[in-house]
């Protein structure tokens, strides 16, 4: 039995090795990188020109809740840095295409598009319309911050930048602990790890909700895609573009208040990752230049579930005849046990622990659910994604 000793000791340290580094090795090191290599790019005031550099691209499906109030806002916006707003209604059912057709909003230009296509679908639409120098896509939820587009195109100075996305702002008023946990903790923590990316060269992906691309470098995305926020900056890079990040562009938004959504959402955009690497399997070759960051940040969470239940059962079978290897087993047991439980109970004292807890098992459990997702959805994947109840989300999600 000393082989399967062995076996044991190889999947306990394999399975410990890539979860530490897919969740502290990679970031410690694409900061380290960032900090030692960065790659400055110039930044400066739009130039003034006959045409305002901006075409607003927003794709809305049954919207109608706020619809109006983003179309106020919207229009609102600087008219020198806007120069048209393109809403494609995509196979809406409510009232969206009426609010569209007849609104008399400065600079609107309404896209109907009777049969529902999905959101890719919608936005190539808004891509095809669309006249000016810089496509700014955004959803029908986030609130632009004041002095957000002015520090966008300042990073269009720099020739080598194809696509730029801003600061994101959660709002968690009113969430429960764990989808506090994850719209809180674990947002900072990705968007850390993103700005290092783009201190380095570029992140894989984009907040979905918020972010600008050159019209000369956009591609239409794929028809059925789901993360077009990953698929536009990577098709970007593939191009010789850089994909940044601009800390001093703020947008606010609001995620799922509840794990159960924050759990759906998550399903969704895991089993896009599935999508996007059938799609476009050149992202998993050397002609991808950040396929190193997309292996490291994006591809490793896939797996790492699995290694979870790996490192428990041969710490557990390891404990069997070692001390130590049991204890941590007994650690790990009692660690999912309190997550499991901070999803339905507010835990005393353990509170602070316990909802990050919750947040890790959401996630991991959505990796899962997202590769059967992917697997077993029989027609477009796009439209397994159910949104929630409540008004907030009623629209597409990214």
């Amino acid at each position: 039995m000393i082989w399967f000793s062995m076996l044991l000791r190889l999947s306990f340290w394999t399975s410990l090795a890539i979860i530490l580094y897919t969740y502290a090795g990679y970031p410690l090191a694409i900061a380290l990188l960032a900090r030692l290599s960065p790659r400055p790019w110039r930044k400066a005031p739009w130039p003034a020109r006959d045409q305002a550099p901006i075409s607003i691209v927003m794709a809305v499906h049954n919207g109608a809740a706020m619809l109006p109030t983003q179309i106020a806002y919207l229009t609102a916006l600087d008219p020198h840095l806007v120069h048209e707003i393109i809403i494609v209604s995509d196979g809406s059912t409510d009232s969206t295409p009426d609010i569209l057709e007849g609104s008399s909003a400065p600079r609107l230009k309404p896209i109907i598009v009777r049969e529902h296509g999905g959101k890719a679908s919608a936005l190539n639409h808004g891509i095809a319309a669309a006249t000016a120098e810089i496509i700014l896509f955004v959803d029908i939820r986030p609130r632009i911050e004041p002095g957000a587009l002015d520090a966008l195109l300042t990073n269009f100075a720099d020739p080598t930048i194809g696509c730029v996305a801003g600061e994101l702002l959660l709002n968690t008023a009113g969430h429960s602990a764990t989808a506090s946990a994850v719209s809180g903790i674990y947002w900072k923590y990705e968007q850390w790890i993103r700005n290092c990316e783009a201190a380095w060269d570029s992140p894989c992906g984009v907040y979905g909700g918020f972010y600008a691309v050159r019209r000369a470098a956009v591609s239409p995305a794929p028809p059925g895609i789901i993360l077009d926020d990953m698929f536009q900056p990577l098709s970007i890079i593939g191009k010789g573009y850089r994909s940044v990040l601009d800390r001093t562009a703020f947008v606010t938004d609001t995620w799922p208040a509840q794990a159960s959504g924050e759990f759906q959402r998550k399903v969704r955009t895991l089993a896009g990752n599935f999508q996007l690497i059938a799609l476009a399997p050149w992202l998993l070759t050397t002609k991808n230049r950040v396929l190193f960051q997309l292996v490291s940040h994006k591809l490793l969470r896939l797996a790492v579930p699995y290694f979870f239940v790996l490192l428990f059962l041969s710490s557990a079978l390891l404990g069997i005849r070692s001390l130590p290897f049991l204890i941590f087993a007994a650690l790990q047991l009692a660690f999912w046990l309190m997550a499991a439980i901070s999803l339905k109970a507010r835990i005393p004292v353990l509170h602070r622990i316990a909802s990050p807890a919750g947040a890790l098992l959401v996630l991991n459990a959505a990796a899962v659910a997202g590769l059967c997702r992917y697997f077993f959805t029989t027609g477009p994947l796009w439209k397994t994604w159910l949104p929630t109840a409540a008004p907030t989300d009623s629209h597409f999600r990214t």
